[in-house]
């Protein structure tokens, strides 16, 4: 096995895109949920900057300096992607043709708002896309570290950081396990088998509620499965 928790998570986290999909992955964690999207599935990678249909990184000395994501990295096209400019990409994005954003964040409060472009005093190139994603996809799933460096809790009662967009965020994914955001609840629905329902309540600043029955996700050989 050996997969890093952050990879676990990006593992989760594409148990949640259905079949044909459009997403847009995020800067961080969630590129690496395009490593876990089983093929049948049929999904189109959307980038900001003008693209769908992002593949796989291209071989070394076979970039093309015309086709880049919107991190600015050479990237390929599937078959049938498609470049266009970055209103038409924007266009889409505003008109609610997105089926999931999967972002990153630097604080989410427990009644689903979402602040994920600046720390006040630091200097950032700024909100890019995150704003319209935030607000405008079918559906919001956050890939964090449950935790800052400070070991400060990232899930909020409210952000204390300037605000992406509000009440966007719809499911996170931590390295303890998930949540669900409903009604402006805070719900735990399954933890990772490294960790206990205590320790996520420990370091949830949030109003936590606790799912009844309370997944447990394991990892083995073939993939993430749910047990005791």
């Amino acid at each position: 096995m050996g997969l890093a928790t952050r990879e676990i998570m990006a593992m989760r986290a594409a148990m949640e895109i259905q079949y044909r999909s459009i997403i847009n992955l995020g800067i961080g964690i969630p590129t690496l949920v395009a490593n876990y999207i089983p093929a049948d599935k049929n999904v189109m990678i959307h980038g900001e900057n003008g693209l769908l249909g992002i593949g796989a990184d291209p071989e070394k000395g076979y970039e093309d300096p015309h086709i880049i994501n919107a991190g600015g990295l050479p990237c390929t096209l599937v078959n049938g992607g498609s470049y266009f400019d970055s209103s038409i990409s924007f266009a889409m994005i505003r008109s609610g043709m997105i089926d999931i954003t999967f972002l990153g964040a630097l604080e989410i409060a427990q009644n689903g708002d979402l602040a994920n472009w600046i720390v006040p005093g630091k200097l950032v190139p700024g909100m890019g896309g995150g704003m319209e994603l935030a607000q405008k996809a079918k559906k919001v799933i956050i890939l964090t570290q449950h935790t800052n460096k400070k070991d400060e809790s990232k899930i909020k009662k409210n952000c204390t950081l300037p605000i992406t967009a509000k009440n966007c965020v719809n499911l996170i994914i931590t390295d303890l396990g998930v949540m669900k955001i409903v009604d402006n609840r805070l719900i735990l629905t399954e933890i990772f088998e490294t960790t206990t329902i205590e320790e996520v309540a420990h370091k949830t600043e949030a109003t936590l509620h606790i799912e009844e029955t309370v997944k447990i996700i394991h990892l083995s050989e073939e993939g993430i499965y749910y047990g005791k």
